[in-house]
């Protein structure tokens, strides 16, 4: 618009400036009807005035196909409703103000509801007036298009007016304009004839300018605003575009998408409504008349403004679609293909699809700036600087520093950094998706894809020791912020390079067993191991898969199936004279070689690692040592070695911080010493536990701990004690059908807890039953302790209520079967019966 007031007077009303936008587009009226989604009747009755007050939902979408925006789109809608008049001043309207000129000031309009936004425009009001020798000069607000700037810019020139007695105004840049254009609209707006007079107009008073779009004239903007801030010293510039102004002292001021809900959000309306990003998706399907989101679109609701990526554009865009799509088709039909939302170019009418608006911005891109993007893009999630530079460097397409690349795509909003910890950047999938379709035209794909799967392998490499010690919840958190790459690396290089994925898989194991994940992880590991591909993989890596894959196994009963892999792995890390590689191989053989009934084995396998680490000086797996070998010694019934092996794992986890492995050696100790008829000082070294598992998080084995508590009470004959222990232990088992006021009262049958019931609880029912003197109540809940404990790796346990139901036992062929069942379950776990066992079996 140019700087003369009457030339862009447009005569006549709404029906006149409606045809006139339209030719200016240079659409038809067909065209114009179906780029707005209206019928072609009613842009022909518009125009020919048959129609004076359109609906408003009409008129919207008639703004948003001519491409109108700001102050121009609200003259737009005003004058439709016949708030305006003719000759209302459209600064949109392209009855062109010389091709090459700003269009004139727009007197700082509303800019709408601005959903999301009141903590940026707080801060940035604060810094413009509660500050302002701090903002005096060029602030910028930055960001990809349709991020909201142009919106955030006006709400803040508007909070901000009353501070700038000299005035607010603003003006739109176009391609094309030179220095002395920019500087002539500037002096029209505020009211001077030449830019030779601005100096003097800015000369005492504070002023506010407002420029929009700088990246369409970059250089002319550049050396406009140079030139103000040597003349007018008073004059405070916000301005908006894709990138900085590049002035010296300029406040870049990056514009982020609004919030959107975490992944794990509940499919709960009213959980989810007070996102940012939620908010505008439903004011904006109310505008069009959309009910609510009904229950059953709440979660296509959460996953679509997640993959929009709260970009406001964006929401718009799918917003439009909801005339005819619900929430669930929507996301249906673009979820995977958010470049295509928008409403394809007609014409010489301006793009609005997403791809058009990320390809914008890409353009602006210097060479090395665009392939970095190319590279990131395959990056889910949150990334660091760290795993940046992996993807970076080394490339010799890139030059300089990757902390400078990573400025400049946030500087263009193409990037995103929220919070302070590591794992505070991101790709929007907008332009992830934009991004990986440039890698692939430019044949780049594949060999991206391959260096994504070498950086997370070598990631999971490093944290993989940390998976077994007392850095061990830390590990699993730092691979879990990562899941999602993890996941993708492992798929694509299964296929295209399986000697990474197996090296990535091989270090993943313990983090699968961790989150419960035994049977996929064995899945994958068992896959890869087993292609041709991998045949001649590095010995080392090979034989950790090998390894995992036996760990996985173990977890879901199938150990025995993968001793072979075991076995082969210790062979191949003593080959390589792999100290750490040889213990886990032993450690897991000796659970397998137990699970079979291989007793011996198993303690063959951990004497030989107790040695190796004794010798290489492995404190820590001295420690798990001497712990798993404790439970052969109680097996054999010599409490006293078992004793001693529990002191020695207590003393070396101190000795290695393992504070945890040095609580459960503690809670082992205090099972001997229940075994041995210590009772007391089960008790109390037993409760001293309880409190540190608590500490640690370690619900299950406090769990196991409190039995051991509640059985040496009961033995030792303290009922009440014990009653209230056993209480407890079953008011944290959820699903009961019968209250534990009914199992304290002694009404509930045992047979109606044999399954449910842990052997625990059915052992101290048991022997409260005997310290009252009641053998029949106690034979048949020793008899459920038997059924509980069966499916037990410990057949320690079911040796103990065997000895009590024979004990106990009044009937002549119960006590023969039970005898008999006692005799093989020694004999397969070469079980050797404590005195005080053999004893109480004597005296009956």
């Amino acid at each position: 618009m140019t700087p003369d007031h009457g030339a862009d007077r447009i005569p006549g009303g709404f029906s006149d400036v409606l045809r006139r936008c339209r030719l200016a587009a240079g659409l038809t009226q067909a065209e114009l009807a179906e780029r707005a989604a209206v019928g072609i009747r009613t842009v022909r009755d518009l125009e020919r005035g048959r129609a004076s007050r359109p609906q408003r939902t009409t008129v919207e979408l008639l703004a948003a196909a001519l491409g109108l925006a700001g102050r121009d789109r609200a003259d737009f809608v005003a004058l439709a409703r016949g708030q305006g008049a003719p000759g209302v001043e459209l600064g949109a309207v392209p009855v062109p103000p010389g091709p090459h000129l700003p269009r004139r000031g727009f007197g700082l309009p509303e800019p709408g509801e601005l959903i999301g936004r009141d903590r940026e425009v707080a801060d940035l009001a604060a810094m413009l007036t509660e500050h302002p020798r701090m903002a005096r000069g060029v602030v910028s607000l930055v960001g990809l298009a349709g991020v909201g700037k142009t919106g955030l810019a006006l709400k803040v020139a508007r909070e901000v007016a009353g501070a700038y007695p000299g005035g607010t105004s603003g003006i739109v840049m176009i391609d094309g304009s030179t220095e002395a254009d920019v500087l002539s609209v500037v002096a029209t707006v505020f009211g001077v004839g030449r830019a030779s007079e601005l100096a003097e107009r800015f000369s005492d008073t504070p002023s506010l300018l407002l420029v929009d779009a700088v990246e369409r004239a970059p250089g002319a903007a550049a050396e406009a605003l140079n030139r103000l801030a040597e003349i007018a010293p008073m004059l405070q510039v916000l301005t908006t575009g894709r990138h900085p102004v590049g002035l010296p002292g300029e406040q870049v001021r990056p514009v982020t998408p609004l919030e959107v809900p975490p992944a794990d959000a509940p499919a709960d309306l009213a959980l989810v409504a007070d996102y940012p990003a939620v908010a505008l998706l439903l004011a904006r399907l109310r505008q069009i008349g959309r009910e609510p989101p009904q229950p059953d679109e709440v979660g296509a609701l959460v996953e679509l403004v997640r993959r929009l990526g709260g970009l406001p554009l964006a929401i718009e865009l799918a917003a439009a679609h909801g005339r005819v799509l619900n929430l669930n088709e929507m996301l249906d039909r673009y979820g995977n293909r958010l470049l295509d939302l928008g409403i394809p170019p007609v014409g010489r009418a301006a793009v609005a699809t997403l791809r058009d608006a990320v390809a914008a911005s890409y353009r602006l891109l210097e060479a090395d700036e665009r392939a970095a993007l190319r590279r990131l893009s395959v990056l889910r999630n949150r990334w660091s600087v760290e795993l940046a530079e992996a993807m970076l460097v080394p490339d010799p397409a890139l030059t300089g520093d990757p902390v400078r690349l990573l400025d400049r795509l946030l500087e263009h909003g193409l990037i995103g950094a929220r919070g302070t910890g590591p794992l505070r950047f991101r790709v929007l999938d907008v332009v992830r998706d934009f991004a990986a379709e440039r890698a692939a035209a430019h044949g780049e794909l594949a060999a991206i894809r391959r260096r994504h799967a070498s950086v997370f392998a070598r990631l999971a490499a490093r944290v993989a020791p940390d998976l077994a010690g007392a850095r061990i919840v830390e590990a699993v958190g730092r691979l879990d912020e990562v899941a999602g790459d993890i996941w993708t690396a492992l798929a694509y290089a299964a296929n295209d390079d399986p000697h990474t994925a197996l090296w990535l898989a091989g270090n993943l194991a313990r983090w699968w067993r961790y989150r419960g994940r035994d049977v996929a992880g064995r899945q994958w590991l068992r896959r890869l191991l087993d292609d041709p591909r991998t045949g001649d993989a590095d010995p080392a890596v090979r034989a950790w898969a090998q390894v995992g894959v036996a760990q996985l196994a173990q977890e879901h009963g199938a150990g025995p199936q993968e001793l072979p892999a075991a076995e082969a792995a210790v062979s191949t890390f003593q080959r390589l004279s792999d100290a750490s590689g040889e213990l886990a191989a032993r450690n897991v053989i000796c659970g397998i070689w137990t699970a079979l009934g291989g007793h011996d084995e198993a303690r063959r396998h951990g004497e030989a690692a107790l040695e190796l680490a004794t010798r290489t000086g492995r404190v820590r797996d001295m420690a798990v040592a001497q712990n798993n070998l404790t439970w052969h010694e109680i097996r054999v019934g010599d409490l006293g070695a078992a004793r001693r092996r529990l002191a020695a794992v207590d003393r070396l986890a101190g000795e290695c911080g393992e504070e945890r492995l040095r609580v459960l050696a503690r809670a082992n100790l205090a099972e001997v010493a229940r075994l041995e008829g210590r009772y007391a000082d089960a008790v109390r070294q037993g409760r001293r536990v309880m409190v540190a598992l608590a500490d640690l998080g370690d619900p299950g084995h406090r769990r196991r701990v409190l039995g051991t508590v509640g059985l040496a009470l009961a033995q030792e004959g303290r009922i009440d004690e014990a009653t209230a222990v056993l209480a407890e232990l079953r008011s944290g088992k959820a699903g009961d059908d019968v209250g534990g006021a009914e199992l304290e009262s002694g009404r509930a049958r045992p047979d109606e807890f044999a399954v449910r019931d842990d052997g625990m609880c059915a052992l101290i029912e048991a022997t409260l039953a005997m310290q009252r003197g009641d053998r029949e109540w106690a034979a048949e809940w020793y008899a459920a302790a038997v059924q509980a404990c069966a499916g037990s790796r410990d057949l320690r346990d079911v040796a103990e209520a065997l000895v009590g139901l024979v004990a106990s036992t009044d009937e002549p062929a119960h006590r023969a079967a039970a005898l008999k069942r006692l005799d093989q379950v020694c004999r397969e776990g070469a079980i050797v019966l404590l005195p005080q066992e053999r004893a109480l079996l004597g005296s009956v």
